[in-house]
């Protein structure tokens, strides 16, 4: 089996994002880049992806969609949406987390994370490093947030953490980003990224994963 062909099988398995998961329509637009950067911060402890997707649904279904509704909810409210995902071992410190990191896009970003990708110049290495400004993020989340952003954000493109590098290896993938990217079409990387993501987190053998 060729390496497109593995790529093919990989994404019709594992090729969801954590963000459609989340029920986040991914766009260029501020409320959906926000919800993209609290379920970063959801999974910037260690906890399962499962429960971080829940918790991220679970605070959008409380109204906290945006940096502003983020504020104006109360930590208390914050932490019970939490506690509904079954996300308790790390709900206070979260609620707190997100508070601040509302607090800090609506005070130097106006509340979009564009803005932040233009005050990068739309360096990724940037990007990655004024993520890291956030609460909780560090640079395993801004991994997770330029991974599943480089849907919406070409400038970002390719963008592979070890994790999946070590995934494609595996595959006997190609081992470097733009190797990777060269098997499949632009707008397909943020689903190639993830399946990678997943296929590490299932431990799945790359036979298991192959159609005989």
């Amino acid at each position: 089996m060729g390496h497109e062909e593995t790529v093919g099988a990989l994404l019709k398995r594992f090729g969801r994002t954590y963000a459609d998961e989340a029920g986040i329509r991914l766009r260029d637009t501020p409320a959906p880049l926000y919800r993209l950067l609290v379920l970063t911060t959801l999974s910037s402890v260690r906890i399962s992806a499962d429960l971080a997707v829940a918790a991220a649904r679970e605070l959008s279904a409380a109204g906290l969609r945006t940096p502003k509704a983020m504020v104006a909810a109360r930590w208390q409210d914050r932490v019970d949406a939490l506690g509904r995902a079954h996300y308790v071992r790390y709900d206070e410190s979260t609620a707190t987390a997100l508070g601040r990191g509302a607090d800090l896009l609506l005070d130097r970003w106006h509340g979009d994370l564009r803005r932040l990708r233009d005050e990068a110049g739309g360096d990724p290495a940037r990007i990655a490093e004024l993520l890291r400004e956030f609460p909780r993020i560090g640079p395993v989340g801004a991994g997770i947030f330029c991974r599943e952003a480089q849907g919406v954000w070409p400038v970002l493109r390719p963008s592979f953490d070890d994790r999946a590098l070590r995934a494609a290896a595996d595959l006997g993938l190609p081992r470097t980003p733009a190797a990777l990217a060269a098997l499949t079409p632009p707008d397909d990387l943020a689903r190639l990224a993830a399946a990678l993501t997943r296929l590490s987190l299932s431990h799945a053998r790359p036979r298991d994963l192959l159609p005989a």
